[in-house]
């Protein structure tokens, strides 16, 4: 039987395949795969519960301690990856359903697989591990205000408050609260954390179900609006071509060591897609399909990007060097 560690080193293969299945699936029969839309908000909802039960709420004090890491984080993924992303928007089409889609995607930093791919690129997954509830609360808090700063008025007049807020509770609020419960449990009694340990086979699992649905449900919508999203993929190939380079470069300012400066590339370069999916999924029709597929476009370009992160950063970009052996 395959050990949980196996099947998470060797989940972005899992990924692939399952995207290659679902797109299959979703091409050959259209009309049958739409109808996996209504099963989409109850597994991303389990998948959410096992990522959050997984990140460590309890242990701020420890992410505390290296604050310098953290500062670089938040320079990082709150200054220079929005200044990039900025940029980068004035290369995408007039289309508010495109741009909230990118926007959406690219100014949340990752909160779990990154780990897993920080540790195949040989950077401190314990930092990326350990900062990853900072890094959630900040980019909930800040994700409305970059979309104000961004989009103006039409990001208000597309996103409907009542279903945004219903989709915050239901899809993250409530799956947090349960996750936070469960670490509560886990620390209290054995019982617990034995419960906490299980939900640790949830992610890998439900994230390729969950791509499967998602891909499954809206290729047939990728594929009839190929033409706009083809101008999106030149964007995310270079978000994750400069992302790197910028994270590179605040390393260096805030002096972090070899294996801290690839921590930090890697989350420059991964983003949060699955987490802000259900924001897409509240919006009203079409929006919510454009948006979605906006989304799940990232993420197959960010599954390859990772493939080439993972030898290109610890090999070119960010070399052991004598003096800085982390």
């Amino acid at each position: 039987m395959i050990s949980r560690e196996e099947l998470e080193k060797n989940q972005v293969w899992l990924y692939a395949f399952v995207l290659l299945i679902a797109a299959g699936v979703g091409l050959l029969w259209p009309e049958s795969s739409e109808s996996l839309d209504s099963m989409i908000s109850l597994i991303l909802a389990i998948l959410l519960y096992g990522m959050f039960a997984q990140i460590p709420f309890f242990r701020l004090k420890e992410a505390l301690s290296n604050r310098k890491f953290i500062y670089a984080l938040l320079v990082t993924n709150y200054i220079a990856v929005p200044i990039l992303v900025w940029g980068l928007t004035y290369f995408l089409p007039n289309d508010p359903a495109i741009r909230l889609g990118v926007l959406l995607v690219l100014l949340t930093p990752c909160i779990d697989y990154v780990i897993v791919f920080t540790q195949l690129g040989r950077g401190n997954e314990k930092l990326v591990l350990v900062s990853t509830p900072i890094l959630f609360v900040t980019q909930m808090l800040l994700l409305p205000i970059y979309l104000g700063l961004f989009m103006g008025k039409t990001s208000a007049e597309i996103v409907s408050v009542g279903p945004f807020f219903e989709a915050f509770f239901g899809l993250i609020v409530a799956p947090l609260v349960l996750a936070l419960l469960t670490q509560w449990w886990s620390r209290r009694q054995p019982y617990g954390e034995r419960f906490l340990d299980a939900t640790a086979w949830l992610p890998v699992p439900f994230m390729a179900l969950t791509l499967f649905i998602v891909v499954a449900s809206q290729i047939s919508k990728l594929y009839t609006s190929f033409h706009f999203i083809s101008l999106v993929i030149p964007v995310y190939v270079a978000y994750m071509a400069i992302a790197p380079i910028l994270a590179r470069i605040v390393s260096r300012i805030f002096r972090l060591d070899t294996r801290a400066g690839r921590a930090l590339i890697f989350s420059a370069g991964t983003r949060n897609s699955l987490v802000v999916l259900p924001f897409a999924l509240a919006l009203p029709e079409p929006l919510n399909g454009v948006v979605s597929a906006v989304i799940v476009t990232q993420t197959i370009v960010e599954l390859i990007g990772e493939l080439v992160y993972i030898r290109l950063v610890p090999h070119v970009l960010l070399r052991e060097t004598k003096g800085n052996a982390g």
